[in-house]
Order: C-alpha cells, then structure tokens, then sequence
C-alpha cells in the first residue's frame, strides 16, 4: 500500500473515533506510522484531508445506493431503495456516525460543511433520479430538486427521528407503503 493511502486509512480510523475537532496531524502520524512532515506532502492541513475523505465516503455511499437500484424499476421504487440505502449507509458507517455525533454535540464548523455535502450529494442522486422519471413520462413535471429535498427530510424523519422519539422504528414496508400512498401518488403522471 502506498503512503497515502495508509495516511487516508489512519486519517479514517482516527477521525471515526476521536471526531474531527479532536484528530491531530500528529495522531493521524502516530497511527499511520509516518512521519508527521509525510502527511504534509500529499495535504496541505487536517481540512484538506478531511475533505478527501468524506468526498470519497460519499463515492462509496452513492455506488451502494446505485446498487440496489436497477434499471427497470418504477421511480418510487428507485427512490424508496436508494433513500433506504443512503440512510442505511449514513447511520452505519463509523466515520459519518461520529460526525453526526459531534455535529450534535459541539457544531464543530469543517463537520457541519461536510455533512452538508452528504446531505447535498444524497438530494442530487435523488433529484437526478427524478429527472429521469420525468423524462419517461413516468411521473409528472415538478421541481426535482425540491421534491428530492422533502423526499430526503421526509425519509430522515421516519427512518432516523421516528425510533429516537417513538422508540421503536417503523419497519420498511410501513414507511414505502406510506410513501406510496401519499408523495408518491402525488407524482405519477
């Protein structure tokens, strides 16, 4: 494996257990076994790395959802999977977990812009999927770039912040037969 690969990797580690605010250079060094001047040639500061990072979590996220989805599929269906899987990925995932938390917990700037990306990233899948379906005819005109928004708060609500404040979560076929029954009628063409 080649260096920056192992700091990219150590970086992860570091970042998923300690959060953002409390990552050093020295201990992304420490847990790399390089030292902390290595770091420096292929990232200018903690920031920079950390961008690098998220962005290519953020690849990851959206393969996985593009996986589930296939080509044939009505869009609800298209939609409901791929919300279903980004969220999965979003709560699951170790590093983007931790900086949910210190999100949370301490507002730490650099991790409210990353996690603003995320959030944008999963509203571009979704929109791009919209204009698809519009295309098709398979859905009526709409603004997909709003309707990919309430789609993404509207699925946050039930799969994350129903089970916090409820206790126990919806199961998937209540939350798809809602969405099916309400946003998405209202966007069948």
């Amino acid at each position: 494996m080649d260096r920056r690969k192992e700091i990219i990797l150590a970086a992860t580690r570091s970042f998923s257990l300690f959060g953002y605010k409390a990552t050093t250079m020295d201990q992304v060094a420490k847990i790399a076994k390089v030292g902390k001047g290595t770091i420096y040639t292929f990232f200018a500061n903690k920031e920079e790395l950390f961008q690098e990072i998220v962005r290519s979590t953020i690849r990851e996220m959206r393969a996985e959802a593009q996986a589930v989805i296939g080509p044939d599929q009505p869009f609800r269906m298209k939609a409901h999977l791929a919300l279903m899987k980004m969220l999965e990925f979003r709560e699951q995932h170790a590093l983007l977990g931790k900086l949910i938390e210190e999100e949370k917990e301490i507002r730490t700037q650099a991790v409210q812009e990353m996690l603003g990306e995320v959030e944008a990233e999963i509203v571009d899948f979704i929109s791009s999927k919209l204009k698809m379906a519009i295309e098709r005819g398979e859905i009526r005109e709409c603004n997909p770039d709003l309707v990919a928004y309430m789609l993404f708060k509207s699925y946050v609500a039930f799969v994350i912040d129903w089970p916090e404040t409820h206790g126990d979560p919806l199961p998937e076929k209540i939350i798809a037969d809602l969405f099916n029954d309400t946003l998405f009628r209202g966007l069948l063409a």
